[in-house]
């Protein structure tokens, strides 16, 4: 029996096990020979040799698996991934993390509460760096996967802080079909998957919505709303302007139209838009029409761009609930406008502040 060929496509990565190649960086690799189904006991997997896994992964991959190696913060496949799914070792394929207990650490790193199943890691005491820490290595591949620390988020209050180069990435709609399908309860119960259908017929259930929002610069903005709970994931851009694709020093002339914004994908069943538009108003001065403090153009203007005629209906009430509130001094300046094409901005400028904690921000939420 041919063994099967799947693909999985990650930040700067391209995957391919079974017979397969594998592409980090652009640098083409040998082939490699498929290890065993994740449907099967691991019990027969035997580590390759040295020579053999330095032809299979990429030099990053085995740097870090095989050395104990840090691949840099902020610039790893699954740092910033938010999709739902689990996480296998690169050269094995034991699952060892899930989606469903990944959380958003601020460091740089892949993190979360806790492994699959509490053998499935070794934990090691580790002195190196004149430090003494915990390391985390995978148990039948005897990975280097990271460290774990004790200032994780409650109730368990853990943090597996793994490098995205020791893991591959299974989607939830390809685990079935690549042999992780003991894996999907959990999933079900969580509502991400569609109940009841057949196997080839799964499917990821979407519950998702798009806001668009500016009010002065954007660092700020994505810093308090990526927090927000239901919130599933924040890009920053420009909305609102004439040019197509403009730059960032387009954007800073004031002469593009374009406001410096932030598009929220969020969950509606776990947060409203109206309550979405409650955290907008209290983090910024919606009095001001184009300015925020020390930024001062019509790149910081105060607006709502909205993306179906629901929302202009919730923005129009919101706004008006707010100006009559007492809150403000001021009446609100806040445009309400139909949202066209949203450019993201450049990459330095995604989660800005989670890359420089002491960066520039006047953005904070009000009572």
């Amino acid at each position: 029996m041919q063994p099967k060929t799947f693909v999985v496509a990650g930040a700067g990565a391209l995957l391919i096990v079974g017979i397969a190649v594998i592409v980090l960086g652009g640098d083409r690799k040998e082939q490699i020979e498929p290890s065993n189904s994740p449907t099967t006991t691991m019990q027969d997997f035997k580590k390759p040799a040295a020579d053999q896994l330095r032809q299979k992964l990429s030099p990053e991959q085995f740097a870090v698996t095989q050395n104990c190696g840090t691949e840099p913060p902020f610039r790893n496949a699954y740092w910033d991934n938010h999709k739902p799914g689990i996480y296998v070792d690169v050269v094995s394929g034991e699952p060892l993390f899930s989606s469903l207990d990944k959380f958003d650490s601020g460091s740089g790193w892949p993190s979360f509460t806790q492994p699959l199943t509490a053998d499935q890691v070794v934990e090691k005491k580790d002195d190196t760096h004149g430090m003494v820490r915990v390391e985390v290595r995978s148990k039948k591949a005897d990975s280097h996967l990271g460290h774990v620390f004790e200032d994780g988020p409650a109730p368990g209050g853990m943090r597996y802080c793994i490098n995205s180069a020791s893991l591959k990435f299974i989607p939830v709609e390809k685990m079935e079909a690549e042999g992780y399908a003991a894996y999907l309860p959990a999933f079900v119960a969580a509502g991400l998957i569609k109940p009841g259908l057949k196997p080839s017929e799964k499917a990821v259930t979407e519950k998702e919505e798009t806001a668009i929002l500016a009010g002065g610069c954007f660092w700020g903005m994505e810093e308090i709303l990526r927090k927000v709970p239901g919130v599933l994931r924040t890009t920053v851009g420009y909305s609102g302007g004439t040019l197509a694709n403009p730059t960032y020093e387009d954007v800073c002339t004031g002469r593009t139209g374009h406001a410096e914004s932030i598009q929220i994908v969020f969950d509606p069943s776990k947060l409203s838009y109206s309550e979405l538009l409650g955290y907008f108003f209290r983090m910024h001065d919606p009095t001001t029409r184009n300015r925020q403090h020390n930024d001062v153009g019509s790149q910081y203007r105060s607006a709502i761009f909205y993306t179906s005629e629901e929302q202009k209906k919730t923005a129009e009430k919101v706004k008006d609930q707010v100006d009559h509130s007492g809150k403000w001094k001021q009446p609100i300046a806040t445009e309400i406008t139909k949202a066209g094409p949203f450019y993201s901005a450049e990459d330095y400028h995604q989660k800005y502040l989670v890359k420089h904690p002491d960066g520039y921000n006047c953005h904070f939420l009000r009572d």
